[in-house]
């Protein structure tokens, strides 16, 4: 299907490579601005003179305007993580660069997991060296983004990854409620079937009263969710303080 002419205007450069969004910015109109960021302008496309919009609303004095801008764009800290570039994301950290900027939601939004971190980038392409110059190096939180860095990592095996991530303090009881909102904390979900993973998990602080607290309350208590998610690997004996896991006893993998 054919694009309206609209969406090319919004991308399109005029008198020295200046962009729609770059005139909004010299300007200052945050409306303008919004609008714009939002049907798709880019913050990043510079004039021919190198100039990005932001530097024009800096110049001008446009306060408000500078700071749509500065939350709009995609920091070089995420296209070095992304770009698995180690001694790219080591200049970034050793200017100073702010190894905990997120993207903008309206970028985030284009991504279905909805991840906003540099971090995110890294260990997500496997690439451990910038998984650990962000966590060790430069002191990336790893809790940022919707979808935990934890969880991502324990649902696709990457133990060396989970290892840093629970050394540098990541929340192994966390919980992703975008999705579903769980009965107990969600990692465990992930590796019902992976004793090794479970062990890490489990050795760094994973709260194993809430698998145990709906195996002793009963069957009223437990919620559809806990039926739906659990039923499939684990096998309750309702009433007891007795799980079954891949047809070893749970509680003993505890």
């Amino acid at each position: 299907m054919k694009q309206p002419k609209w969406v090319d205007l919004i991308s399109a450069s005029f008198n020295k490579g200046k962009s729609v969004l770059m005139d909004a910015a010299v300007s200052g109109n945050p409306d303008c601005v919004e609008l714009l960021i939002e049907h798709g302008a880019s913050p990043n496309l510079a004039s021919l003179t190198g100039n990005l919009p932001i530097h024009h609303a800096a110049y001008e004095g446009h306060y408000i305007v500078l700071k749509i801008l500065i939350s709009s764009g995609q920091s070089p800290v995420h296209s070095a993580a992304d770009g698995g570039h180690a001694h790219c994301l080591q200049l970034l950290i050793d200017r100073y660069f702010d190894v905990n900027a997120l993207l903008d939601q309206t970028i985030s939004d284009n991504y279905s997991d909805m991840h906003r971190s540099a971090l995110y980038f890294a260990f997500s392409n496997v690439n451990v060296t910038c998984t650990e110059m962000l966590l060790n190096n430069a002191g990336s939180k790893p809790d940022l983004d919707p979808l935990h860095c934890l969880l991502v990592a324990v649902r696709a095996g990457r133990y060396e990854i989970v290892r840093i991530l629970l050394a540098s303090q990541a929340d192994v009881n966390c919980y992703f409620t975008e999705v579903n909102d769980t009965v107990f904390p969600t990692a465990l979900q992930y590796c019902l079937r992976d004793e090794k993973m479970m062990r890490l998990l489990l050795n760094k602080g994973y709260d194993v009263d809430e698998c145990f607290h709906f195996c002793v309350m009963g069957r009223d208590n437990l919620t559809n969710q806990w039926t739906n998610l659990i039923a499939p690997h684990l096998k309750c004996f309702f009433g007891r303080s007795e799980m079954l896991a891949s047809s070893k006893y749970f509680c003993i993998i505890v």
